[in-house]
């Protein structure tokens, strides 16, 4: 076959979505810079205390997909994040996210971990960042909750996990975000807080201090009878989450009847979970989309059958799902990266075949996901692969990916013109780095030309709304916008308010994930 990918063959009518949320769950993992399956034993635990309570399987159900994908929103601000802890979220996050802000004495030991191994001034800086921040903290998890709710509406999940995810960090007495509190808080949260903070505590000290946890929020951050079901039954439950596999257990615990999804539904769930990690840095919201519009259209060139374009399209949307698992700082650095660094970001392609791997239904893309960074003479990652080594899918992919991203700007460079970064990717296929067939289909495909259609923008949105959102989604600040397009900065505040009325959000990251999917963030669209 042209493509040399995976055999045309007869495929499933359905699939099963546990299938694919679980292992999918650990991108979430990544994202919050906690241990590998943390959410799926979240999950378990949720699911087994909910059906302690004798709750009904379609409650259960909600209660299962939310504590699974409780961190959905994860991408959503570690840009900022980081930006205000010292330059590693994922470090934060470990700190931040199981404590109990209410507690004085957990809000002592949250400060007293921030920065550690940073300077001296440094770490002073972040300390009084972090103890002034409750604005901060408000807004990013508004913003997380919105783009969680968005994203779990995007994957087709029951009303009542959006519902939930949208209020993921309210407290039962109504300190949280959103302000809601008791009962009003959707079953399903109120069960994935307490999951989470037992999963954690357990992790760092054993059962005795998960349960001590629990109660210590029991009546304030968590529903009482909840964490009175924990008391009970938790210690039980962890000892067997300990001796199991999570995979296995996850798939095993799932609510009858288990939900699956048409297959034909895969391509948009990957680009669901492409648009969900590119958010985590401005400059890349997109790009993953754009990498798969380039290799469906270059794949029809290099003679691909349907299901080989299918498959290397899957791939381009998720190949960059280890980015979650790369600190938003190491991704932002302007200068050179330190080899540490550096050895990070390249283990960002391991990552995303890793969990690809998990996948039954995206298994046979993952070795092509995790070789968009090999090059045919060795000089890629994180092989170091030779050209015999690398399939046409994969060398395709690794062509547009190269292409897509010379045309985004990053920290240390501006974005190039398309007919600089034709010039570049041709150079790359001279020196046999790039495959040179991939490169001249990848270009092709780019340079069709650009017909002018007059189309209706999605929730009524104007065209100087369109330009004001596509800035928006690249990190441009209210002033920067108003610069940009020349207009007064209180012109360009109007224009993001009548944006956030329109499409119905709050947060700059949730306008993002709006703007991506409806194809909105390029000006030029290739194809």
């Amino acid at each position: 076959m042209p493509g040399e990918g995976p055999p045309d063959g007869p495929r499933p009518a359905e699939l099963r979505l546990a299938e694919l949320l679980g292992p999918l769950s650990l991108v979430t993992d990544m994202g919050m810079g906690s241990p590998d399956e943390t959410a799926m034993r979240n999950c378990l635990l949720a699911t087994a205390l909910a059906r302690k309570m004798n709750l009904p399987e379609a409650t259960v159900a909600d209660v299962y997909y939310t504590s699974l994908l409780k961190h959905l929103g994860c991408t959503a601000t570690a840009h900022d994040e980081a930006l205000r802890f010292g330059g590693n979220e994922l470090e934060s996050r470990q700190i931040i996210s199981p404590a109990d802000f209410e507690r004085p004495r957990e809000m002592l030991s949250v400060l007293g971990h921030i920065g550690a191994g940073s300077g001296p001034l440094r770490r002073v800086r972040t300390i009084v960042s972090a103890a002034t921040s409750q604005r901060f903290g408000e807004a990013v998890q508004q913003a997380i909750c919105e783009v969680a709710a968005m994203t779990a509406n995007r994957l087709g999940l029951p009303q009542g996990v959006e519902d939930s995810l949208s209020v993921i960090y309210a407290r039962w007495d109504g300190k949280g975000v959103p302000a809601v509190a008791g009962e009003d808080i959707p079953l399903p949260a109120r069960f994935a807080q307490v999951a989470e903070r037992a999963i954690a505590f357990h992790h760092a000290g054993g059962v005795d201090a998960a349960v001590a946890a629990v109660s210590a929020s029991s009546g304030g951050w968590f529903d009482p009878a909840i964490a009175e079901c924990f008391a009970e039954h938790g210690p039980g439950i962890l000892r067997e989450l300990d001796e199991v596999d999570a995979l296995e257990a996850l798939l095993a615990a799932e609510p009858e009847p288990v939900m699956s999804i048409p297959a034909q539904r895969l391509d948009g769930m990957a680009r669901t979970f492409a648009d969900m990690v590119d958010l985590k840095m401005p400059f890349t919201v997109g790009h993953s989309s754009g990498v798969a519009r380039l290799v469906t259209q270059a794949g029809e060139r290099l003679g691909f059958s349907a299901q080989e374009c299918l498959a290397v399209r899957h791939a381009a949307h998720l190949h960059d799902l280890g980015r979650a698992g790369v600190s938003a700082g190491i991704w932002a650095k302007r200068s050179a990266l330190s080899a540490a660094e550096r050895e990070r970001v390249q283990l960002h392609a391991y990552y995303s075949e890793r969990i690809l791997a998990r996948t039954p239904a995206l298994s046979g893309v993952a070795t092509i996901a995790g070789m968009h960074h090999e090059r045919l003479n060795g000089s890629g990652y994180h092989r170091a692969a030779q050209a015999r080594d690398i399939p046409m899918p994969a060398r395709l992919l690794a062509a547009a990916d190269a292409y897509q991203t010379m045309l985004e700007e990053r920290p240390h460079r501006a974005a190039m013109p398309p007919d600089a970064a034709s010039g570049r990717l041709l150079a790359l296929a001279g020196e046999g780095a790039i495959d040179a067939d991939a490169a001249q289909a990848v270009l092709s495909a780019a340079g069709q030309p650009v017909q002018a259609v007059n189309r209706t923008l999605p929730a009524g949105l104007t065209g100087r709304e369109l330009e004001v959102l596509r800035l928006m989604a690249r990190g441009f600040s209210n002033r920067e916008i108003a610069e940009e397009l020349v207009i007064s900065r209180r012109t360009a505040e109007h224009h993001v308010q009548h944006i956030y009325d329109k499409i119905g959000v709050s947060t700059r990251a949730a306008a993002s994930m709006f703007a991506v999917r409806y194809d909105l963030v390029a000006a030029h669209q290739p194809g």
